[in-house]
């Protein structure tokens, strides 16, 4: 990766398709071709990239090179500033954990900026260089942000499937250790609905300010995105609320059962408290007590002790305590 510079590519003109090499890419002038640089923001090259060979003016340079940023568009000039957010599909990593991407798009070059691997941006690049990719700036920029909403879109369906095993599990009774699953997917969601927010108003904004990059055909194609992003955001905000009464039902479900547990240790103490209570009267080491001097006492005192435990327990069923 020759000074922060990922890839290079072409995509339309001539060599449409064609990788360019670090000095290609240097001396490309808008005749070539649209270009398209893709670069690493965190390379401490990146920055004179942007400023002396791609001649971006000072704020342009920051927003691709700011470490946090939400999801946002900016019009810049004759062109378009954005800043989006992926799913997070790299090895061991939270899909929920999203990956930033920052672009600068006119009509002549566009400049993207990550630190980590889109698999949209890798889709794209592998379809530019077959020849199948999008050829206009208004393509790209409507390629990538529908391969960034499929994704999402799936990792939400993946959610609400798991959703609907934890529920099935809590129907059948067999979801008492569902606490922490339930938990976590509630987190989830928090964390994802934080950014597909904002990437939701960016969406309706760029409808606004593209004139320049989309027709009227593209309007609609990307009307249809957003659209379907907004419907993703419907959907893990219904999410989120079955998991919230998935969690209330398991928590009324420990309490339940914890109430029983109490409730049946109420009934042994209450059952226990006045054979307790004779017994430790009739154990006091003095004189006078009943049948200290007969040899049937004891036998007479246990049955009578069965008789009052018999009797205690038809007053519980009596007033239905058991």
């Amino acid at each position: 990766m020759p000074e922060g510079l990922i890839s290079s590519l072409l995509l339309n003109g001539t060599n449409a398709g064609q990788h360019l090499t670090h000095e290609q890419a240097g001396n490309w002038q808008p005749q070539d071709g649209l270009l398209w640089l893709h670069f690493d923001y965190k390379h401490t090259k990146t920055r004179n990239w942007l400023k002396n060979i791609c001649k971006l003016p000072p704020l342009e340079t920051e927003a691709l090179l700011v470490q946090d940023t939400r999801p946002r568009i900016v019009r810049a000039g004759n062109g378009l500033l954005l800043a989006l957010r992926g799913i997070n599909l790299n090895p061991g990593a939270d899909p929920e954990d999203m990956v930033s991407i920052r672009l600068y798009i006119d009509q002549q070059r566009i400049i993207s900026t990550c630190s980590r691997q889109l698999l949209a941006v890798k889709e794209l690049q592998q379809a530019i260089s077959d020849g199948s990719g999008p050829q206009s700036s208004g393509d790209f920029l409507l390629s990538l942000c529908d391969k960034l909403t499929d994704r999402k879109i799936d990792f939400i369906d993946q959610l609400e499937d798991k959703l609907a095993d934890m529920e099935e599990l809590l129907v059948s009774g067999e979801g008492r250790e569902l606490r922490v699953d339930v938990a976590e997917l509630r987190r989830q969601t928090v964390v994802l609905r934080r950014y597909l927010a904002p990437q939701r108003e960016a969406y309706i904004k760029l409808l606004n300010d593209s004139a320049s990059l989309f027709d009227d055909s593209q309007k609609r194609r990307f009307g249809e995105i957003s659209d379907t992003l907004i419907r993703g955001i419907e959907d893990l905000d219904s999410i989120r609320e079955r998991a919230t009464v998935a969690q209330e039902e398991l928590q009324n479900r420990q309490t339940e059962a914890l109430n029983q547990r109490l409730y049946f240790l109420a009934l042994i103490s209450a059952i226990f408290l006045p054979l307790g209570f004779l017994t430790g009267l009739l154990g006091v080491n003095i004189a006078g007590i009943p049948g200290a001097d007969s040899h049937w006492a004891f036998a007479a005192f246990c049955g009578f002790l069965l008789l009052l435990v018999g009797f205690q327990l038809w007053l519980f069923y009596r007033f239905r305590w058991l």
